[in-house]
């Protein structure tokens, strides 16, 4: 290997030979500032497999080196060497284009990338292959990376399919959630009822299956992402053919005990709406499509302490598995309350992953899907994006196998394809640099107290609710009746529930040491489930 011409940049061809050296190569490096001339002498001496040059300097430039190269290699006959080039995005263009080279790198692929090629496995995706297009064969098309995932929808369709199709040509987004309006989400199937002066207000306004069909099909370019769609506060059934058939959807996502008068997203009774959500988990299970049940974080936006947030996050992945979801994507979203610290964030995170994961068996298994909460984030984008950076870089931690990547000037303005592209690349960054190694964070012993702590205080809630049944239920964790009743009740609890006829909304909560804690409101002492328990 060899800088070429007059580079005198080192770092990246040294590198790349440690690289190779890994994977049982024998290297020789040349040195800086190499000519055509010494590199051709140096061929014709060692008689390489692979010749790897670098250059990070000037584009225009690099044409004529390589130019004066070509003929070198065409003059000694050396068509059957095996060139690479690694330099900048700029120059490693001007190398792609000069047809002399069998790979280049610009700095922006994943380490894996050379890894592969230099294993001789790579494979060369062709403009006519196209990655998987379900969520399980993607994922593990994208090794040891998470996919990542952008929710998006501008106030008209025109907008949407257009930026849909920006953001697949840019090959960083892995998988599209389209975003409707609250119209559609409440009454696609039902226009007559259809508020047009609300039009586009939270996202774009489908108002028939077409319009799913055209961003589809703009999307089936660049990195070919998955696509999936927010499943509707009604008619969710109807929501979930629709979009099997429009869009391939990748994974569903319904709640279990929202989209109902306690949220006001729509007209439902909690215990009508989880009993219908129910009824669509079946049917996603039925049709063998991944699930997400959207649930824990719901509490947690609404304040609730970290008890309740865990103790959701289970009864969501139970439902989900006796429904007959065998992959079910869990979603734990981070800065949620707000003013969660990592330390604390991690510890919840990891209280749910054991007991979702407890529920794993042979027809039955999670996928981890984590977020940053949107509520965290500064309405300046310079300081959003060193949030966003912060969030990313705890979630890590977890091993996720999707990130859901929220755009950093959600605090200011829903996301246009430029503001998602950078924020898949800034996460991406964060990626990478993980994957070099990372210290053992979640050993630190605050973090396992606090998780233990909150296993043992949600099974406390979960047999209270089970306690609260009638005789004749047999399973009260799936029971509409006893879970509504739960909320109604108080054991399931938020103080922004308050006023809410369904709900109780009088538990006090407040963060205490980066956690979120259910205190006597009098007294500001802690309350633990079994005190808190007792006096609804």
């Amino acid at each position: 290997g060899a800088s070429l011409g007059n580079c005198v940049h080192i770092a990246g061809i040294l590198n790349f030979l440690k690289l190779a050296e890994r994977c049982g190569y024998e290297t020789l490096f040349l040195g800086p500032a190499v000519s055509v001339e010494k590199i051709s002498e140096a061929i014709k001496q060692h008689n390489p497999n692979l010749i790897a040059i670098g250059y990070r300097l000037t584009p225009e430039v690099l044409k004529k080196l390589l130019s004066a190269l070509k003929k070198e290699v065409e003059k000694n006959r050396w068509q059957d060497k095996i060139f690479i080039f690694g330099g900048t995005p700029p120059t490693a263009e001007v190398a792609r284009k000069s047809g002399l080279f069998e790979a280049t790198f610009g700095g922006l692929e994943p380490r894996e990338d050379i890894t592969s090629f230099l294993k001789g496995k790579v494979k060369e995706i062709k403009k006519d292959e196209i990655p998987p297009q379900n969520l399980i064969d993607r994922i593990a098309f994208n090794g040891s990376y998470p996919l990542l995932r952008h929710h998006f929808g501008l106030p008209t369709v025109k907008a949407t399919v257009e930026g849909a199709e920006e953001i697949a040509l840019s090959e960083t987004v892995d998988v599209i959630s389209i975003g409707p309006d609250q119209n559609a989400q409440e009454s696609f199937f039902r226009p007559d009822e259809i508020k047009k002066e609300q039009d586009g207000a939270g996202g774009v306004p489908l108002r028939k299956p077409e319009d799913l069909e055209a961003t589809y099909k703009a999307t089936r370019c660049g990195n070919y992402p998955l696509l999936r769609c927010y499943s509707g506060t009604r008619d969710l059934i109807k929501w979930a053919e629709m979009s099997h058939k429009t869009i391939n959807i990748a994974w569903g996502a319904v709640p279990l005990c929202w989209y109902n008068k306690l949220d006001g997203r729509s007209d439902r009774t909690p215990a009508d709406s989880i009993a219908e959500n129910q009824q669509v988990m079946k049917w996603y299970a039925e049709h063998k499509i991944p699930l997400e049940v959207n649930e824990s974080h719901h509490w947690s936006l609404r304040d609730a302490h970290d008890t309740v947030a865990v103790t959701a996050a289970f009864l969501a992945a139970y439902n989900a598995k006796k429904m007959g979801i065998t992959h079910y994507v869990a979603q734990y979203m981070f800065n949620n309350p707000a003013q969660t610290s990592p330390l604390m964030d991690l510890a919840k995170m990891l209280a749910k992953i054991e007991l979702i994961e407890s529920l794993h068996d042979e027809n039955f298994t999670s996928i981890r899907q984590t977020r940053t909460g949107l509520t965290c984030l500064s309405p300046d984008p310079d300081v959003a994006k060193g949030q966003l950076s912060s969030s990313c870089l705890f979630q890590m931690t977890l091993e996720p196998n999707i990130v859901h990547v929220v755009g950093f000037c959600e605090a200011d303005h829903a996301a246009i394809p430029p503001d998602i592209i950078e924020s898949a690349k800034i996460t991406l960054g964060i990626i990478q640099n993980f994957s070099l190694g990372a210290p053992q964070i979640l050993d630190d012993p605050r973090i396992k107290e606090r998780k233990e702590e909150l296993v043992e205080e949600t099974k406390y809630l979960l047999q209270a609710l089970k306690n609260l049944a009638a005789d004749k239920v047999k399973d009260p964790w799936t029971d509409p009746k006893t879970l509504a009743q739960a909320i109604h009740k108080g054991l399931l609890d938020a103080p922004h529930l308050a006023g809410n006829p369904y709900a109780t909304g009088k538990v006090h909560t407040q963060i205490r040491g980066g956690a979120c804690y259910a205190i006597d409101s009098p007294s500001g002492n802690l309350l633990s489930e079994k005190e808190r328990i007792s006096r609804i």
